[in-house]
């Protein structure tokens, strides 16, 4: 097997190392030469964790939601002098910006790329200017693009109506899930039920839904219990946390780097989202765990559920449907809510495990030559 210099490119450290982990490891067992680029961040040293996994850690600053082209442009540039400098035989990008950035300075490089569209985004998803821009940023983008991956086909469909990435298109089940690092943990037997909230605090997850779902189950269930865990940016809504939490309609935990203490005394994991992501992980991982589900009819989280078999599914921004299906959960007894997460379970494991993913990867690897 000939022995490539593969670059990875991301907006965070999540996206490289948590989700495209054991890629990593395969690609750095077969010998492969492998950079990761992704910007510095407060919550983890790249070049510690590159190290330990035996690849290359390039710092590279992105401004993941501004606008401003200079930035943008700088961030192109940043991409076309590592590539320039490293050479490598193949270009992994993941996220908006990576994509389109990445995507042209690697055409520009003549370095075969393979994106990954791990979500449409608001700027692509809502009509308007914004759409318009960088749809025809991710044309020029994928236009010498090898492989153009996608989560879930209404993403696909949506990229193939507007003509981009045309013949060069794949569908993966999401980022796929480690089915032995998320093994099934033991349905818990407390009196309590604990409901679990796991995501970036946006209005576009559905925490106001959850949060105003909790306020009214809880009046006729004090045995109900609802846990938000996740980083919240914005202050203003950080003080409603608060206020929730001692209110006791919910318990805001903030951001937690372990989730296993959580996700063992969690009875379901909630997951009310309008955000147009690619698969939800939040979703995989719990499933995965053996933890029913209930979240929205959208892309990226009905694949992940068959409705009463592993979890319900609501109507995206309606409380009253999201309380219906939470007191659905709360008719079923212990032995119905364990198998309804049995169920999650082999269906993550026939559908959406990880090395899925990986070797989708590697095939592509494969057809490039020295």
């Amino acid at each position: 097997m000939n022995k490539k210099k593969v670059l990875l490119a991301g907006n965070s450290e999540m996206v490289i190392f948590r989700f495209r982990k054991e890629l990593v490891e395969q690609l750095v067992e077969e010998g492969h030469e492998v950079y990761v680029s992704f910007p510095q961040s407060q919550f983890g040293d790249g070049y510690t964790t590159a190290e330990k996994m035996g690849c290359h850690y390039i710092d590279t600053p992105i401004s993941s939601h501004g606008t401003n082209p200079l930035t943008d442009l700088k961030l192109m540039q940043n991409y076309k002098k590592t590539l320039r400098q490293i050479r490598p035989d193949m270009m992994f990008t993941y996220t908006i910006k990576p994509n389109i950035y990445g995507g042209m300075a690697a055409a520009s490089c003549g370095v075969p790329c393979v994106m990954n569209v791990s979500g449409l985004g608001t700027a692509v998803e809502n009509p308007g200017p914004l759409q318009f821009v960088t749809l025809m940023l991710y044309r020029l983008a994928t236009r010498k693009a090898q492989k153009v991956f996608f989560q879930n086909t209404e993403n696909q469909e949506f990229f193939r109506k507007h003509g981009i990435a045309l013949n060069k298109q794949g569908l993966l089940p999401g980022s796929g899930v480690n089915t032995s690092q998320y093994h099934v943990l033991p349905y818990p037997h407390d009196e309590q039920v604990n409901f679990l909230f796991m995501a970036r605090i946006l209005k576009e997850k559905g925490i106001d839904q959850y949060t105003e779902a909790a306020r009214i189950i809880r009046k006729n269930h004090p045995e109900a219990v609802f846990h938000v865990l996740g980083v919240c940016d914005d202050a203003e809504y950080q003080k409603k946390l608060d206020e929730l939490t001692r209110e006791g309609v919910i318990q805001y935990h903030g951001q937690q780097k372990d989730l296993l203490p959580y996700q063992m005394q969690s009875s379901c994991t909630i997951h009310p989202t309008y955000y147009p992501e690619g698969m939800s992980n939040v979703l995989l991982e719990s499933a995965a765990c053996g933890r029913p589900l209930i979240t929205t009819d959208r892309s990226g989280c009905r694949e992940i559920i068959d409705d009463g078999v592993n979890g319900f599914i609501c109507k995206q921004k309606d409380t009253q449907d999201l309380v219906k299906q939470i007191e659905k959960f709360l008719a079923l007894n212990w032995e119905q809510r364990r198998d309804m997460g049995l169920a999650g379970r082999a269906k993550v494991e026939r559908e959406f495990d990880r090395q899925i993913v990986v070797d989708a990867y590697l095939s592509e690897l494969n057809q490039t030559e020295k």
